[in-house]
């Protein structure tokens, strides 16, 4: 019980300096060693489970680092770019929600982060929202929710960690997350996005000329752009389709190379993997913070009071894995982090509860999109500044996010239910 209420200390005193703006890698390092002394380890104890904790998952950073290399590609060659303008070229106003959801699920699902596939996505949704006066909360809620969707399906970071942590292969729990995604589209677009007032505008916009344009001048085709993580898709599902595995170390990287030769951008290979490993580098150093934290509560008995709490049956079963992620997202504020934790410090007791590898994994990473947005976490602020929201206004969107992530986990346990 000791070092349950120790870890719970640790995670708390790292939300709390989170919050008060202290770095993200920094406060989970402290919150780790608060976490591990209050907990009755000791100092060499403390050290030695945080250094396993980093150890656990040091084969996904590695894996993490090598998808920049697809990441970079696609937003430096304008690949992102010209993928959500054509599609809400070709979808126009009438089915707008549904173009700006569809745009970041896809983008998000082959590999862009959810927070980057927003920003790539908002000039277009700026300048409609100028144009015609819809409703930029909703914009920003389609958007993220469409997001959220691609992100359970995606070589993203948080599914990578969580499949590697379960030993899952990455392609089947990627595969996982397609049906509820996509179902969790529609309920976005036509459910939930609806439930905000039309006249919620939000914050005044700057003038239009100001911002890129909805067309696809200087940006290299579809057929181009979609050429990388078309390729990435393929290599990685040769697994379940043919028995040939191809480690995602490798599938990424391999992505970007193709995507560079498709948009005739070798030019502009350099500054796309660096702009790549700028983004990875980041999130590499937070999960190294991450893994150290989650090494205290791995050697925690939080797990086990939080089973207990949960009681037997198969309730428990199935809400084991969710919940932990919802628990640890809320604590980071991150897909990421939370996906990291919860799985490091879940896997073993789901798994014992005669759970697949691969259902474990996947209902660890959709509860890690429940409250990944709460505000002392840099998709808040990234997300809303994107569209040129106030603090007010994105405090008013976290509602109707929680549903949408709320609505996924529901739709990925059902989705088990019926196929695990």
């Amino acid at each position: 019980m000791n070092s349950a209420l120790g870890a719970t200390i640790g995670l708390a005193l790292a939300i709390v300096l989170i919050i008060r703006r202290v770095s993200p890698v920094y406060s989970l390092l402290l919150g780790a060693v608060v976490g591990g002394m209050a907990g009755g380890f000791g100092l060499n104890d403390t050290v030695a489970n945080m250094i396993s904790g980093v150890k656990d998952i040091t084969p996904a950073i590695v894996r993490i680092i090598a998808a920049g290399v697809l990441s970079g590609v696609l937003i430096k060659t304008g690949a992102a770019a010209s993928i959500s303008n054509t599609i809400v070229n070709r979808l126009g106003h009438k089915h707008l929600f549904l173009a700006l959801a569809l745009s970041t699920m896809i983008l998000a699902a082959v590999g862009v982060f959810i927070d980057v596939a927003v920003i790539t996505v908002a000039p277009v949704a700026i300048i409609i929202a100028e144009r015609t006066g819809i409703s930029r909360l909703k914009m920003l809620l389609a958007m993220v929710g469409g997001g959220k969707c691609g992100n359970i399906m995606s070589p993203n970071p948080n599914t990578i960690i969580a499949a590697e942590n379960f030993d899952a292969p990455l392609s089947s729990v990627m595969l996982a997350g397609v049906i509820p995604a996509i179902i969790g589209l529609i309920v976005v677009v036509y459910l939930i996005v609806p439930l905000i007032p039309s006249y919620a505008n939000g914050a005044q916009a700057v003038e239009a000329d100001s911002k890129s344009n909805s067309n696809n001048e200087g940006l290299p085709s579809f057929v181009a752009s979609i050429a990388a993580p078309l390729s990435v898709i393929l290599l990685l599902m040769l697994r379940p389709l043919a028995d040939i595995t191809i480690d995602p170390l490798l599938a990424l990287p391999a992505g970007g190379i193709v995507g560079l030769i498709a948009t005739r951008q070798w030019r502009n290979a350099s500054q796309s993997i660096s702009y790549g490993l700028e983004k990875m580098s980041v999130v590499a150093v937070l999960l190294v913070s991450t893994g150290a934290i989650a090494g205290i509560v791995k050697a925690s008995t939080l797990t086990d009071m939080l089973i207990s709490l949960l009681g037997q049956g198969e309730a428990s079963r199935l809400l084991l894995a969710p919940l932990s992620g919802i628990l640890m997202s809320a604590a980071t504020a991150s897909t990421t982090a939370g996906a990291t934790i919860a799985s490091a410090s879940f896997a073993p007791s789901i798994l014992a509860t005669g759970m697949s590898a691969v259902w474990g994994a996947a209902l660890v990473n959709v509860g890690c999109t429940v409250l990944d947005h709460l505000p002392h976490g840099s998709f808040f602020h990234a997300t809303g500044g994107s569209a040129e929201l106030g603090i007010k206004d994105c405090l008013r969107l976290i509602p109707y996010m929680t549903l949408i992530g709320l609505s996924l986990t529901i739709l990925t346990l059902g989705t088990y239910l019926v196929l695990g």
